[in-house]
């Protein structure tokens, strides 16, 4: 008997082949000696986690790749970046230009999108941001571990700037 499989299963698959493959080369290419054609990065500012708090460590993110998607219409690209927490990093508010999904490859992540709670990703779990959502904060759990994500943007504006600082 043939099993019935609906499109939006087939598109799942598909996109956990792509995020697959992207974290493989994310997982290659952080293995490599870095040069000075891979030493484009982003820091992220610094933020006080509450009231009193001193300055926490800056996150990095590292692009990876950015290419533009031929077969969908509009200016829309999927950039892969690299984003590395180091201990007791901390991600102030902020959103992105496009829809994100983040998985986790080392270490244990804090993060909460506005009106939801905090959750506490571990290494192999994932997350999504859709287009415009506010990311309230992310921090690394630990204050003696380094934690590292892949981040895949899916944006209409090219291989522009992947986060935007929120102040209010």
């Amino acid at each position: 008997m043939i099993e019935d499989v609906s499109s939006r299963g087939l598109a799942l698959v598909g996109v956990a082949a792509i995020a697959a493959g992207l974290l493989g080369m994310a997982v290659v290419r952080s293995n490599r000696a870095s040069t000075a054609a891979d030493g484009m990065h982003v820091h992220m500012m610094g933020a006080d986690a509450g009231e009193g708090a001193t300055a926490r460590p800056t996150t990095t993110v590292k692009p990876l790749s950015c290419e533009k998607l031929p077969n969908v219409p509009g200016r829309h690209s999927i950039t892969t970046a690299l984003v590395e927490f180091p201990p007791n990093a901390y991600t102030p508010r902020h959103r992105h230009p496009g829809s994100v999904t983040a998985f986790v490859i080392k270490g244990a992540l804090r993060s909460q999108m506005e009106g939801g709670p905090a959750v506490t990703y571990t290494q192999g779990q994932t997350w999504f941001e859709a287009p415009g959502a506010i990311h309230s904060f992310a921090e690394n759990a630990s204050a003696t571990e380094q934690a590292e994500l892949l981040a895949i943007f899916v944006a209409e504006d090219g291989c522009g700037p992947l986060t935007i600082p929120l102040t209010d």
